[in-house]
């Protein structure tokens, strides 16, 4: 057997030739794949891509541009985390597989390579969708009886979400309902649903309006969207849903117990749908729903809360009944001693009044009581020993002792017994002691302990000493500023006087203060304290790690700037090569310190170091100076840069620039390493550079002895007296295939025959005149873009009917093994894309030269006559002897209506498959040839 291969350029630069190659800006077009059912132009040329819903959708975005762009994908018109994280990767694609409907929106696609502006190209991505629809049932509210359906207007609501708008259509049994069809019907659309419902009306029911009703819902099959549609059966029996709980409201449960919520129907039809829904959104993980009962095993106070049955079935509203669960609990129990309100007098004083209060947030706040104990003795209220309760139904609970006329004997201990009426939850004590050293507090900071200056990093404990009995709760807070404290909250608890901060930073810095809390001691006027917390941090600076690359014999400037510091006192530098000190000195009023290697040697390579030093520590400025040599930059802009003329292996043409040349030493070689991919092994090889490469300099390197269809990972690193500098990676992958869409000005090569009677035009239809001409020729290009390129014969005046245009393609190449011939020739899919839109539209044919042959036989494809205004693809398997050119001839018709345009043409190995259909042309006679036509060369 033979295998063939496409030369698809013809003149092929001899290995490390140079050229001048400028960088350029990048351009961007967006071209989709996937599963689009349309894609389309709209006004202010906005393209829209139609998909359905769970299909996969797949935007490519195909930049130019050198240095090689990185490419974004971003989204608007959705969710604000919708977005796509950058990308580097050429021709990068964005791959949604199963499209839903919020995914949709508009798409950008941004490409940027640091020169002039980024380009942007944007698509709306439009995502169709039909749910199935909903029918509900209501009666007349101003005729609601008893009997919901007995001779009663009665109103059917048909309803579906869907992208494009919904179409609703009635069917009663068999019969299609529409207005005027039965004068007990109406059908409408309210105004203010914007059609997004359909209303059947059923004016005093009749015995044959009980019937079932079918709503059709439909999108005129959009996308392949089938339509949907649901059956309701109306009846004298139809009626709104009721129902009860069989629980008590409200339930009481103590915590750990498992609850069980029944809820059942007692009327509806069609039967309801029973559903729990609670208070807090959504029902609690553990839970399970069986029916309409609803179990909560082991609850906790967390999922306390309103439980609600909803019972369902599209007939009038739905039935709705709700309980609440009640989970005991007691927390927070709490003290304050009062005393005597009648005197300005802090102390507790024989003969006077004594307050003892003692407080409990209680869940249900009714079933709190409390109790209390003399030195662990029953205490009953009396007139001297007066006991007393807030409101039951006032949280947090609160009681009272009030001891009047204080004596020696009511000194002891007070205890103040919290508990719940339904038991379960253990009982809250608190004690309080009554005596001669029950004094007010007093707060105190530690000699020494202000200021506290610390270093960023430690662990600090701000202490404030409290004196008097009992020890009041210490609160802490900002003294200086309205800021939170270190763990977020504005106020921080303490039993002990001490605030602890783990990790302390910089902006901990400032005024605390430490105050009493009226709980668990005097409720007296706060006492107060302040603490200053300094906190010292090393120097912050910049740059804190930078690269300089420089060449052998230039100047090198390093400069280190101080941003801030704590103390900004007493700050020194010290400049280091590794560890060899450089250069040492103190701050004057300047911020920053400058060391400059005048001119540059071997020895001076390495790593320099700038600490700059303060009390708490120091910041370093890092500087690594080296000879390497910056990356080379691929060009992918290369056109065709893969050609085969040999059977088994292929070649490609390989173009970079260098980023930064004159940055360091001349690079006087490149190490070029190639490898197969899915192989270990590198093959290298050196590219010797003559001369000094300048900015922009596009170098060129051909690849050959490629095997077909392996692909290959190819890395380039340049060569200084340094050694070597950074590589740069690329793939290359083998392609059978030659395609050209005309959006390069040099047509991929193609060429205008001399021998024609006129040429073929490239245009966009952005820029395209149809002044004279507005009803022929393409809105677009293939792709629907506006801004795209295609190539077309423009048939306004001087043209006459019968001329004739051609374009000619580069030569293809086919290399037999046997030098004596081709006996079994190679077969080759050669297709296009054409617009044949007028009512002058002449002849469009497609031709084959082989060298060295004489002229045979007509065209291998003709197609004549008003094809529409649609894009349309041709596809015609070829079989060679020799090298051979595609032409495409159009031929002018009688008017100037007849424009042709032709797109994406391409050539690939193998015979054609899933050829058009003859039935796709219309009012035309089409010739698909067998036999070649050639034109001698």
């Amino acid at each position: 057997y033979y295998i063939v291969c496409m030369i698809i350029w013809v003149i092929i630069a001899l290995n490390g030739q140079k050229s001048m190659g400028e960088v350029s800006p990048p351009t961007v077009r967006i071209v989709h794949s996937g599963h689009a059912c349309n894609v389309e132009e709209e006004r202010h040329a906005e393209r829209v891509y139609t998909i359905r819903e769970g299909e996969t959708l797949e935007l490519t975005c195909l930049v130019t541009g050198h240095p090689r762009p990185q490419i974004r994908w971003t989204k608007t018109a959705g969710s604000v985390s919708d977005r796509f994280q950058d990308s580097s990767v050429f021709n990068e694609t964005l791959h949604i597989t199963k499209i839903q409907r919020h995914q949709g929106g508009r798409y950008y696609c941004k490409a940027e390579n640091g020169l002039g502006s980024p380009a942007i190209k944007s698509i709306r991505v439009d995502v169709y969708f039909l749910d199935d629809p909903v029918v509900t049932v209501h009666q007349s509210v101003g005729e609601a009886k008893e009997q919901f359906y007995y001779e009663r207007t009665v109103f059917l609501r048909c309803m579906a979400n869907s992208n494009p708008p919904v179409r609703y259509s009635w069917h009663r049994g068999r019969d299609v309902l529409s207005q005027g069809s039965d004068k007990g019907v109406e059908i409408y659309e309210p105004f203010f649903t914007q059609g997004e419902t359909k209303i059947l009306k059923l004016k005093n029911l009749r015995p044959q309006d009980y019937a079932n009703y079918s709503c059709i819902a439909s999108v005129r099959n959009v996308c392949g969207i089938s339509d949907r549609n649901i059956v309701f059966k109306l009846t004298n029996k139809t009626v709104s849903p009721s129902i009860k709980l069989l629980v008590e409201d409200p339930i009481v449960v103590n915590p750990g117990q498992t609850v069980s919520l029944v809820c059942i129907t007692t009327g509806g039809e069609p039967k309801p749908t029973l559903s729990w829904v609670s208070s807090s959104d959504s029902l609690p993980e553990k839970s399970v729903v069986k029916g309409g009962t609803l179990t909560l095993p082991a609850i906790t106070s967390d999922e306390a809360g309103v439980y609600s049955c909803v019972a369902t079935n599209n007939v009038g509203n739905p039935a709705k009944k709700s309980t609440t669960i009640v989970v005991r609990a007691m927390k927070k129990g709490r003290f304050w001693i009062t005393p005597d309100p009648y005197h300005n007098d802090d102390n507790i004083q024989i003969g006077r009044e004594v307050k003892i209060s003692c407080q409990v947030e209680a869940t249900p706040p009714e079933e709190l009581t409390f109790g209390w104990l003399k030195n662990g003795r029953a205490l009953r209220s009396s007139e001297r020993m007066v006991i007393t309760q807030t409101d039951p139904d006032t949280s947090p609970g609160t009681t009272n002792l009030d001891i009047i006329d204080l004596k020696f004997t009511d000194f002891g201990t007070y205890t103040c017994v919290a508990a719940l009426k339904g038991g379960g939850i253990p009982e809250i004590s608190i004690d309080v002691n009554i005596s001669s050293t029950t004094v007010p507090p007093n707060l105190t900071v530690p000699r020494g302990k202000s200021p506290l200056v610390v270093r960023e990093g430690d662990t600090v404990e701000l202490e404030c000493l409290v004196s008097g009995k009992p020890k009041p709760i210490i609160l802490w807070s900002r003294a200086d500023k309205e800021a939170p404290m270190p763990d977020g909250t504005l106020q921080v608890e303490s039993y002990d006087g001490v605030l602890r901060i783990v990790n302390v930073s910089r902006e901990m810095t400032g005024s605390y203060r430490c105050q009493t809390s009226q709980f668990n001691g005097f409720n007296v006027k706060p006492r107060e304290a302040v603490v200053e917390l300094i906190v010292q941090y090393p120097p912050t600076v910049e740059p804190v790690s930078l690269e300089m690359r420089q060449g052998l014999g230039r100047p090198v400037a390093m400069n280190c700037r101080v941003l801030r510091a704590h103390p900004s006192r007493v700050l020194r530098y010290e400049w280091r090569l590794g560890n060899r000190l450089l250069h040492a000195g103190h701050f004057d009023q300047s911020d920053e310190t400058e060391y400059t290697v005048k001119s540059l040697n071997r020895e001076g390579w390495g790593e320099y170091t700038c600490d700059i030093i303060n009390e708490a520590g120091a910041g370093r400025c890092t500087f690594l100076v080296t000879g390497k040599a910056y990356p080379p930059e691929f060009y992918y802009d290369t056109y065709s840069p893969l050609w085969q003329n040999r059977p088994r292996v292929y070649g490609f043409k390989l173009q970079w620039t260098q980023m930064n040349p004159n940055a360091v030493d001349r690079i006087v070689a490149y190490r070029l390493g190639i490898r197969q991919m899915g192989q270990q092994r590198w093959w290298e090889q050196e590219i010797t550079v003559e001369g000094t490469i300048t900015k922009g300099e596009l170098i060129t390197h051909n690849l050959t002895e490629l095997i077909k269809p392996e692909a290959y990972e190819v890395r380039l690193t340049p060569i200084t007296r340094f050694g070597e500098g950074d590589s740069t990676i690329r793939i290359i992958t083998y392609s059978g295939e030659f395609h050209c869409s005309f959006e390069e000005e040099p047509i991929c090569m193609f060429t205008q025959d001399k021998n024609d009677d006129f040429d073929w035009t490239r245009h966009s239809a952005a820029t395209r005149d149809t002044k004279y001409t507005p009803n022929t020729g393409p809105s677009g290009d293939r792709s629907g873009s506006k801004q795209g390129f295609y190539m077309y014969i423009e048939t306004s005046r001087p043209r006459k009917e019968g001329e004739v245009a051609r374009l000619v393609s580069p030569f293809f190449n086919v290399a037999p093994k046997n030098p004596y011939g081709i006996t079994n020739p190679p077969a080759y899919c050669f297709s296009f894309f054409f617009h044949m839109y007028g009512k002058h539209i002449g002849t469009l044919n497609a031709l084959l030269r082989q060298k060295g042959q004489a002229a045979t036989e007509g065209p291998t494809w003709s197609l004549s006559g008003n094809q529409g205004d649609h894009w349309k693809q041709a596809k015609v398997s070829i079989h060679p002897t020799a090298s051979f050119q595609v032409v495409l001839e159009g031929i002018r018709g009688p008017g100037i209506e007849g424009d042709i345009a032709i797109d994406d043409v391409t050539l690939e190995e193998g015979e054609c498959r899933d050829l058009p259909a003859v039935s796709e042309y219309r009012n035309t006679v089409i010739k698909y040839s067998a036999t070649i036509y050639s034109l001698y060369v």
